[in-house]
């Protein structure tokens, strides 16, 4: 969160910025039955994390996909997806949607290399700026 705040505000943030965003946006909702939280590791050291929504109707929702600045680059922030995507796969989920903003342009190539494509919003989140879907192959 501190990574997503400071790029945000175009500085370092402190603790009580990163606490108020935490507390903005809360993530008490990735957990079974509702979603859940996956977390990349190289060795023993957690270098990216992925949490899915599921929702009604099929959906689900991919958030708090991040990934370390030293280990980027790296396929991990794909891995994540791929494994969000297999788990709402498996809740029975056949659409998967998600939000981000102008300032994650690695992330949105990242997105559309995995074949996400833009569409209209579907949600009122008040730091997005792009949205996107893809249907999961059954």
């Amino acid at each position: 969160m501190q990574d997503i705040v400071t790029r945000h505000w175009g500085r370092p943030v402190t603790a009580a910025e990163v606490d108020a965003a935490l507390e903005e946006f809360p993530s008490d909702d990735l957990a079974p039955p509702h979603g859940l939280l996956v977390v990349a590791l190289d060795g023993a050291e957690p270098v990216g994390c992925g949490g899915v929504r599921f929702l009604p109707d099929g959906i689900a929702e991919l958030t708090r996909v991040h990934v370390v600045a030293p280990t980027r680059r790296r396929g991990i922030g794909a891995a994540v997806v791929r494994e969000l995507e297999a788990r709402a796969r498996e809740a029975g989920r056949t659409l998967v949607r998600l939000d981000t903003r102008d300032d994650s342009v690695e992330a949105r190539a990242m997105y559309a290399r995995l074949g996400y494509r833009e569409v209209p919003p579907f949600n009122d989140a008040p730091y997005s700026d792009h949205w996107f879907e893809k249907r999961l192959a059954q």
